[in-house]
């Protein structure tokens, strides 16, 4: 089966921001696939470049088998969008922005509109100028589904919503996998991800840090806590393909896959260390231990490049 979505080495640049790192992915149909990170990680490049709303400097994309710098439009009509803030006309009222919509698609456009409208108890003659911004993610939600697209991009839609209404947008994301269409969500509600997403990718610094099966990824991955004599002891060696190693003091985190228990057992009583607390992480830990280690390493990067400028500077007459 092909894949909805295709990246191949591609980069993206913004002066001296690199957004997208050479990244390859492939989407598969009929998943929600979730795309997490902190701000800058490069989602929303991403998706600006799956719409062809940007170009990427290098690699190859596909959506739905198109290439986004040639067929920008015709993407656009069968893929639904929904972001952070849709540019809706806010004088029209809720009916009328369907029916506007409804010009730009095949017919059946405004009939499975105002179905979508009724299950979010919209009322067709309120004006978008005064609904609340939940209600106008609604809104939004609606226009982007009512054509039943293949493929459907949702770019931080819940962000600032009450929890009600993201439970709605989750609820519509597993509608539309159910019948064997496909949802990309960039969000950073990562607990209610957690209960929707099919696959998940993690983006850092505009690189791909896992992309795999959610429930592979949480089965594979164990976090194991270690507390050392000092903030400044060596910590060990562990058995297992370490993911992530964050110090908070005397205690270091890591993640790791393939951890050997009796092993790492043998190991800190060797060494004379209190037993490690051992556990199966959520989504949401695996993300922050991945975060927290990102940015100990870029301080770390910066602290280098201060101390070589400060020697070289000592060097000069």
């Amino acid at each position: 089966m092909e894949p909805v979505i295709r990246l191949s080495n591609v980069s993206k640049r913004f002066g001296r921001v690199k957004a997208l790192d050479d990244v390859s992915l492939n989407i598969q149909p009929g998943t929600v696939c979730a795309v997490l990170g902190s701000n800058g990680a490069g989602k929303s490049t991403a998706i600006r470049l799956l719409l062809g709303f940007e170009s990427a400097d290098k690699g190859d994309i596909e959506v739905l088998g198109m290439n986004p710098k040639t067929h920008a439009l015709e993407i656009r009509s069968r893929v639904g969008y929904v972001s952070d803030s849709p540019p809706l006309y806010d004088w029209m009222t809720v009916e009328e922005i369907g029916w506007f919509a409804a010009g730009f698609y095949p017919t059946g456009y405004q009939a499975e509109y105002e179905k979508l409208t009724r299950r979010f108890d919209l009322s067709p003659s309120q004006k978008i100028k005064g609904l609340s911004k939940g209600t106008r993610a609604k809104v939004a939600l609606s226009l982007a589904m009512a054509h039943r697209p293949q493929l459907l991009i949702m770019d931080e839609p819940t962000s600032g919503l009450d929890p009600l209404v993201r439970r709605e947008f989750l609820e519509s994301m597993i509608d539309v996998a159910a019948e064997g269409r496909s949802v990309l969500l960039s969000s950073h509600q990562v607990g209610e991800v957690e209960r929707v997403a099919d696959d998940v990718i993690v983006l850092m610094n505009g690189k791909v840090i896992a992309h795999e099966r959610l429930e592979d990824l949480k089965q594979s991955v164990t976090e194991v806590v270690l507390t050392m004599p000092s903030p400044t002891a060596m910590p060990p060696k562990l058995p297992g393909e370490v993911i992530a190693n964050v110090p908070f003091g005397h205690e270091h985190v890591w993640l790791l896959r393939h951890l050997d228990c009796g092993a790492l057992a043998d190991l800190c009583r060797a060494q004379e260390l209190p037993p490690p607390i051992i556990r199966k992480p959520s989504l949401e830990d695996i993300l922050l231990t991945l975060l927290r280690q990102n940015r100990n390493q870029q301080a770390a990067e910066q602290g280098a490049l201060l101390v070589g400028h400060i020697d070289v500077a000592s060097l000069r007459p």
